[in-house]
């Protein structure tokens, strides 16, 4: 049976002394091999012929567009970002976006359909309306979209920077979801993060989507924010469920201020204990399932109705760096200053700077800076992270067809370093699959670290808490 057909209680997923007890730093799997493990002396060739491999033209193309600016600062943000109230700064990265659209597109089969498409930041809603018109038509002028009805186009939109009429524009153009950033509705949390959004921002940007024929809106909140506690946060939960999202995701805050100094502006005594922290993503997980939410995974949560649950009922859920995505086999394309694309068996990031974006584009080559090329072992391992993290399982013959391996044997240092977990009742290992239990399902990072033969080699404290 999926395990994914069962609505679990939240006493079921919520076991304190479990998630206390394997809580640590660890990635979250937006890609593996993650991040930290890109390559300075990577070579652009491999992207290229990566590109254009023939054997990937049955698959979709996904698009990324990353757009780096915002109004002003706030004090949580871990996001690659350049603040300034200087609009006009998004003309000249604007031209380089197109530029780049244009280098990039010959290196594929443009017939293949895009049937995904993000803009993320940063605070894309910083464009203008003819900004953001001109950047849609550049993608349309070089790419074939999906219709409506088959693609998930979507963009990350900051409710103080987007009015009624701007979501409007924004149907228009042919965005299909919103992101919303709201991250808690208490004034006083709003002042110490440096964020005010009165509740009428978000509700009249959320009227405007439903309004206008939006497939899916989603609402990002965050816990461990200062000031914040569990009466407080049940006001903003019972507040958003109100407002009935289609997505949810309450990502646990995190607190690095030696990579994000400007979270050296908050206050590390008005942040809440570990122990009020889980009291608080206790009240998330019962307020949320029981207003109907299917828990998704790590801190997603969607309507029983919505794209994101029905991929994980037909296990067609995929992870990406946008966080898990309805589109499994897309090569993803990324646009702009530190994005990063994943293109076969390849991973490849664009400078993360605007200065060193802006020098190879207008030198007429791509921007990439960073990235790597998998091996046999990496594809093994990111395939097995993926189906653990997406479905909460591995049916053993699916890796033994794909990869010629008795998964036993293959993984039998693995299996055996899981074993305290299956004694904790967080797995279920048996002879042709394993497992994630219902307690499980929240340490799921925790269970697919033990397939990361990475790890070992750059301190965890790169990594956020794991919960």
């Amino acid at each position: 049976m999926n395990p994914m057909t069962t609505a679990p209680s939240a006493d079921a997923l919520f076991r304190p002394d479990l998630l206390a007890k394997y809580s640590s730093n660890g990635p979250r799997y937006t890609s593996y091999p993650t991040a930290v493990q890109f390559r300075d002396d990577f070579d652009p060739g491999d992207y290229r012929r990566a590109a254009a491999d023939k054997g990937a033209s049955d698959t979709d193309l996904s698009l990324y567009f990353h757009i780096p600016f915002c109004d002003t600062v706030c004090f949580y943000c871990g996001c690659n970002k350049v603040v300034t109230k200087n609009r006009a700064r998004s003309r000249p990265y604007l031209e380089q976006l197109k530029r780049e659209i244009a280098l990039q597109a010959p290196l594929f089969d443009t017939a293949r359909p895009v049937s995904q498409l993000h803009w993320g930041g940063g605070t894309p809603t910083f464009l203008s309306h003819d900004e953001m018109t001109e950047l849609m038509a550049a993608t349309r002028e070089h790419f074939t979209l999906c219709a409506d009805s088959e693609g998930e186009f979507s963009i990350e939109v900051d409710p103080r920077e987007a009015s009624p009429k701007t979501i409007v524009h924004l149907r228009n153009l042919g965005f299909n979801r919103l992101s919303l950033g709201v991250q808690d509705f208490d004034p006083v949390v709003q002042r110490a993060i440096n964020r005010i959004q009165p509740l009428e921002m978000t509700a009249s940007v959320m009227r405007a989507a439903r309004a206008t024929g939006f497939h899916s809106i989603g609402v990002d909140l965050i816990y461990g924010l200062p000031y914040q506690t569990v009466d407080s946060f049940t006001r903003t939960l019972d507040t958003m469920l109100a407002l009935a999202p289609d997505r949810l995701s309450v990502f646990g805050y995190a607190h690095m201020p030696q990579l994000f100094k400007m979270q050296r502006q908050m206050d590390p005594s008005t942040m809440p204990s570990p122990a009020e922290r889980l009291a608080i993503l206790r009240r998330v997980v019962e307020r949320l399932t029981d207003a109907g939410y299917v828990y998704i995974g790590m801190d997603h949560f969607a309507l029983p109705t919505d794209e994101l649950a029905r991929a994980q009922a037909q296990r067609t859920l995929h992870r990406n760096f946008q966080g898990y995505s309805t589109r499994a086999e897309c090569d993803l394309i990324g646009f702009g200053a530190s994005s990063i694309g994943k293109v076969g068996d390849v991973y490849a990031q664009n400078a993360k700077d605007l200065v060193g974006y802006a020098a190879a584009i207008d030198n007429g080559q791509l921007a990439i800076s960073r990235g790597v090329r998998l091996s046999l072992d990496d594809r093994l391992r990111r395939d097995v992270i993926t189906q653990l993290m997406c479905n909460l399982e591995l049916r053993f013959d699916e890796f033994e067809a794909a990869y010629g391996i008795r998964f036993h044997d293959a993984f039998a240092p693995e299996l055996e370093r899981l074993r305290p977990f299956e004694d904790d009742g967080l797995v279920k290992i048996g002879a042709r699959r394993l497992d994630v239990q219902l307690a499980g399902r929240m340490l799921v990072r925790n269970i697919a670290m033990v397939f990361d033969r990475y790890l070992g080699q750059q301190p965890l404290q790169r990594f956020s808490r794991t919960v």
